[in-house]
């Protein structure tokens, strides 16, 4: 299933959420120009590799210099592909402004940040002798779904089901949509575990950063900011049956 839109009407212009995705994407479109050795260089560099924190004598021997810890935040801004950054700032897009509207710009970039770091962290607990760095929004991005999930339960998802050549349009539920991904992303986090083998996908950071903003959103929601949050009384986010709202 590919999200299309949401159905939960924005109050603010996203500031916060667009500077994250203009960094993204300058940041990508430089390493475009970089060759492959220099590209490898730049993700070890400012990437995560995990043995880099809990090997620091197989770090200093393999050349890591000293990082005070910045690429823990600097990996989130680095991306392997075309199709890596699109899906993660199309889902940051989709999802973040409705975020936004209840945190304010600044306090959303703060959260954002935050959700990225316990990603990661949550990465390394179960790849601490992993030689491979780790690059990429997803983790961030994935704490922003776990707000969204949160404050937004009864929200309605469009998604696209390719079916061969025939696009299908759905609407489903917020928390069915994030839900089902996040218990895949569970899933496939157990299965890498259990077969013991590399992978290029951090499923743990994915999960590490949906429950962290789960659980954040509670301190970073303004008072009185959450229009369109779930009540009890109102139940339907279908943008025509708000207008007398806006």
């Amino acid at each position: 299933m590919i999200p299309i839109r949401d159905n939960v009407p924005r109050l603010t212009t996203p500031y916060g959420v667009g500077l994250i995705i203009v960094i993204n994407v300058v940041v990508f479109l430089y390493t475009l120009t970089v060759g492959t050795r220099e590209l490898a260089y730049l993700y070890h560099l400012f990437g995560v590799v995990p043995a880099r924190f809990f090997s620091p004598d197989w770090a200093a021997w393999a050349g890591y210099p000293d990082s005070l810890g910045w690429p823990l935040f600097s990996y989130m801004f680095l991306h392997g592909g075309w199709l890596h950054i699109i899906m993660n700032m199309w889902m940051l897009w989709l999802f973040g402004d409705n975020i936004e509207d209840v945190t304010g710009h600044g306090r959303f970039v703060l959260f954002y940040l935050l959700c990225g770091l316990a990603a990661v962290s949550l990465h390394m607990v179960f790849e601490s002798d992993s030689t491979i760095p780790i690059v990429g929004a997803s983790g961030a991005v994935a704490g922003v779904m776990g707000a969204y999930v949160f404050l937004y339960p009864h929200g309605r998802v469009t998604v696209l089901v390719p079916i061969i050549i025939i696009p299908l349009f759905f609407q489903v539920p917020s928390f069915l949509f994030l839900g089902i991904w996040f218990l895949s992303q569970v899933a496939s986090g157990i299965t890498s575990a259990a077969q013991q083998a590399a992978h290029g996908v951090a499923w743990w950071a994915h999960v590490g950063g949906f429950i962290a903003g789960a659980i954040l959103i509670r301190w970073f929601k303004r008072p009185g900011s959450c229009k369109y949050c779930y009540n009890p009384d109102t139940k339907d986010y279908d943008p025509e049956s708000l207008d007398h709202d806006l």
